[in-house]
C-alpha cells in the first residue's frame, strides 16, 4: 500500500491570492500535514503500487494491475479525470481502461504516461506546448495520445 508524508501545498492564483490546498497527501479532507510516512486509506483497488510520481500539488501511481491512479490538486486537468476537481484520495483514471500503463511522470502542471504498447499520453496544463500535441491546446482534462511519438 501507498504511504505519504509532508504538508498540503499552497497555490497562488492568477490574481496573486494564496490558496491553501488541504488533503493533497491522499488521506482525505482534514489531513494537512503528516510528519512520518503514513499509509493511505485507499488501497488502489486492492492492488499494490509499482510506480509512483509526485509533483508539488498532486501524485500519480501505477498499480500492479497496470491501472493509473491520481490524487491531489486538480486545476488545469492535471489529474486526468476529465475535470479540474481536487481528489483527496487516490482515484483510478478511467481514460486508461483496457490499457496497460507501465510508467508515469508528474511535472508541475501536467503528466505523461507510457503504455505497454509504447504509446505516450499527456494531460493537464499545456502552456508553451508542453503536452506535445502541436495544436496549441492550453489544457487537456483527459489523457491524449502524443501522435508525433508514434513509431
Amino acid at each position: 500500500r501507498l504511504s505519504s508524508c509532508g504538508s498540503g501545498a499552497e497555490a497562488t492564483s492568477e490574481e496573486g491570492d494564496e490558496e491553501e490546498l488541504p488533503g493533497l497527501l491522499g488521506h482525505g479532507d482534514g489531513v494537512p500535514r503528516l510528519e512520518t510516512p503514513t499509509r493511505l486509506p485507499s488501497s488502489l483497488g486492492g492492488e499494490r503500487a509499482v510506480f509512483v510520481a509526485a509533483a508539488r500539488t498532486f501524485s500519480c501511481s501505477v498499480s500492479a494491475d497496470d491501472a493509473l491512479w491520481s490524487w491531489g490538486y486538480g486545476a488545469e486537468g492535471r489529474l486526468g479525470h476529465g475535470n479540474a476537481q481536487n481528489q483527496l484520495q487516490p482515484k483510478k483514471m478511467g481514460a486508461f481502461a483496457g490499457r496497460r500503463v507501465v510508467t508515469v511522470s508528474a511535472a508541475l502542471y501536467h503528466s505523461l504516461a507510457r503504455t505497454a504498447d509504447g504509446a505516450v499520453f499527456t494531460w493537464g496544463g499545456g502552456m508553451y506546448g508542453c503536452l506535445g500535441h502541436g495544436d496549441g491546446i492550453a489544457n487537456a482534462l483527459l489523457p491524449q495520445k502524443v501522435e508525433s511519438l508514434e513509431l
